[in-house]
C-alpha cells in the first residue's frame, strides 16, 4: 500500500521515483492461514521505495491510499490489522481475490457490515 492517492487505484506499474514523504506498507493476507491480515513492513522515503520495488518485482498489486498507509504505518510490524482499518483492508483484499479469479473470503463480512450500517441508519430516524 503506497501513499499517493491517485484515485485509490490498484496497479502493478513501475514507479520511477518515490517522494521523500512517501509511505508504503506491506500486508500479509492472513486469511488463508486462518489469521487476520497483518502489517509486514512499513517505511518512508527510500524504504517505501524498496517495499514498492519488491512488490512490483513479485507482481504484487499495490493500492495507493495515503490516509490508510499513514494510519497502518503507525502500528507495529507483525501486528494484526487494527479494527478501524479492517473494512478498508477487507474491500482491498476482496477486490484482489476477484481480480485473480478466486472467491473473496471477505465478501460475506462486507455484506454483513453494510447490512448493519443500513440498520443503524434506520434506527437513527
Amino acid at each position: 500500500m503506497a501513499e499517493d492517492d491517485k484515485n485509490n487505484s490498484i496497479s502493478t506499474s513501475k514507479i520511477s521515483k518515490i517522494p521523500e514523504r512517501q509511505t508504503a506498507v506491506a500486508l500479509s493476507e492472513g486469511i488463508k492461514k486462518g489469521y487476520l491480515p497483518s502489517i509486514k513492513a512499513t517505511g518512508k522515503g527510500y524504504i517505501a521505495e524498496q517495499i514498492l520495488k519488491i512488490a512490483y518485482e513479485k507482481g504484487i498489486k499495490v493500492r495507493q491510499d495515503s490516509a490508510l498507509a499513514e494510519m497502518l504505518a503507525s502500528f507495529d510490524v507483525d501486528s494484526p490489522i487494527p479494527s478501524e482499518a479492517f473494512t478498508a483492508i477487507a474491500e482491498i483484499l476482496s477486490y484482489l481475490y476477484r481480480a485473480n479469479g478466486e472467491n473473496a473470503p471477505f465478501d460475506a463480512i462486507l455484506a454483513h457490515m453494510e447490512m448493519l450500517d443500513d440498520d443503524s441508519s434506520t434506527d437513527d430516524e
